[in-house]
């Protein structure tokens, strides 16, 4: 296990010595989008416009955050189950997205898209959402805003904690390893 300071967007070549286990302190600029938005960028897609963010090294953060309170930029903003993304993630890593950050297992279309791009999903610190707002310094909605809580907002994050799930080069840290195999052996996984 090693502890990196990153800062997004991310490069390939900060991507690429991650490790599943890995603990990430992250900066710079990341994207909040949750269900109903990855379908109107899925939408997007589809007609042929280009997305509200530069897909290129970007970090999308699945997260809902709540209202702000007086004088802070953003509410609780912890993470979402991260499955539910999973039908659009392998696109959107496709066109240049090197990181997503939510919580749970992902599906294998998912796992096979991080491994033939060299990105990497990141765990987030679930029911720490109140904890998680303090590393973000400022926050717009940058599309969607009909959305509420589902809006895409731009976030600037400092020292952002998260924890690497799944790497590039297919590690996974919520492998049990007897069961990775036996996955693996069937052609499951």
């Amino acid at each position: 296990m090693a502890v990196w300071n990153l800062t997004a967007p991310l490069r390939q070549a900060d991507v690429e010595k991650l490790q599943s286990g890995d603990i990430v302190f992250l900066s710079g600029t990341i994207y909040t989008a949750r269900d109903a938005a990855h379908k109107r960028l899925d939408a997007l897609l589809d007609a042929g416009e280009p997305l509200p963010f530069e897909p290129k090294g970007a970090v999308i953060y699945y997260s809902g955050p709540t209202p702000p309170p007086p004088g802070c930029p953003i509410g609780s903003a912890g993470p979402t189950t991260s499955y539910r993304m999973d039908a659009y993630a392998p696109r959107l890593y496709r066109l240049g997205v090197r990181g997503t950050i939510g919580k749970g297992r992902r599906h294998a279309d998912v796992l096979a898209a991080i491994r033939e791009t060299g990105g990497v999903y990141f765990g987030a610190t679930g029911g720490a959402g109140a904890l998680l707002s303090r590393c973000i310094r400022k926050a717009e909605v940058l599309a969607f805003e009909d959305l509420g809580p589902e809006a895409i907002r731009k976030l600037w994050v400092e020292a952002f904690p998260l924890l690497v799930i799944n790497d590039g080069g297919g590690g996974e840290l919520y492998a049990c390893p007897d069961i990775s195999a036996a996955l693996a052996a069937q052609g499951t996984l």
